[in-house]
């Protein structure tokens, strides 16, 4: 296991304070405030918690409310709005300053037999023919204005292994191209056998590029170009079939509106096998800056 994941994995493991009251603390990001999907997967550990071990989550649905401060410890309360036979909900709300940040509804599921068909795996390259964040990322140095930014961009990606498929935003910044993008990704090193452990840290990748496709429609670089800013909006996904964050998982998004300032993603994550094990959607502030874009 990397140094990077297993100190992502500490920062998963939140503090117990109270029943049904966690502690959880931040580490660095490439933008000055919390990761969205950091809060996201410590809301849904607070979350799996307090729900007995046999269900596993199917669902969640999430409101960025506020910028959170990476200086400060977060805390998060669960609301124990459910317990039926079948299906299980939590409400988390975390907490910073004395304001909400972030509000999660999550719904958990004995599992059970039931009808089966599922939408077919797009092509895409064997994800060990693809580069490297590593390898990757120094190709483009020169579109950011920030002589630091490469560096920043793969210690924030060290704990996953996450490869582009094609150029990301910032690699083909001013050329406008389809709302659609790929990426592979696995943790950088073998997880306990958790379910909760690897859906929670399928949240927490999930947020990395879901607004890419957004960007690539307008030939926009992205918040480390400079050329936009925003932020995550709301947040949803839902768990279909068992995964395993540790072994490859397709990322196919594309975007299929931007209007009044937002921009829309939404995804599917398929295992290297074929099987469609989430589906994903995202809105997020993507505003144009008014400051110079590098490049």
């Amino acid at each position: 296991m990397s140094a990077a994941l297993d100190s992502l994995l500490d920062l998963l493991d939140l503090e117990p304070i109270e029943r049904d009251i966690f502690r959880g603390t931040s580490r660095s990001a490439v933008v000055p405030r919390v990761f969205g999907g950091q809060v996201a997967a410590q809301a849904l550990v607070a979350a799996g918690r307090t729900v007995p071990a046999d269900r596993g989550a199917h669902s969640l649905h999430a409101y960025f409310l506020r910028a959170g401060d990476p200086g400060a410890p977060i805390v998060y309360s669960v609301d124990r709005i459910r317990d039926g036979k079948s299906f299980t909900t939590r409400r988390v709300v975390a907490v910073q300053h004395g304001q909400p940040i972030f509000h999660l509804s999550a719904s958990f599921q004995t599992y059970e037999d039931g009808l089966e068909h599922q939408a077919d795996m797009p092509s895409s390259p064997d994800p060990e023919t693809l580069p490297t964040a590593a390898e990757m990322l120094p190709r483009y140095a020169d579109r950011f204005s920030d002589p630091g930014m490469v560096d920043r961009l793969i210690e924030a990606r060290a704990a996953v292994d996450l490869r582009y498929v094609d150029a990301p935003p910032f690699g083909t910044v001013g050329e406008a191209r389809e709302p659609r993008s790929q990426v592979w990704f696995r943790t950088n090193g073998k997880l306990a056998d958790d379910p909760l452990l690897h859906v929670c840290m399928a949240t927490y990748v999930s947020d990395m590029t879901l607004l890419d496709s957004v960007l690539l429609a307008h030939g926009r670089g992205g918040w480390a170009v400079g050329d936009v800013v925003g932020a995550s909006l709301d947040h949803a996904m839902w768990f279909h079939r068992p995964f395993r964050a540790d072994e490859w998982l397709l990322y196919d998004q594309e975007s299929p509106s931007a209007s009044g300032g937002r921009g829309l993603g939404q995804a599917r994550i398929h295992t290297a096998d074929g099987r469609l094990a989430i589906t994903v959607i995202q809105e997020g502030v993507v505003r144009v800056s008014r400051g110079p874009a590098a490049g």
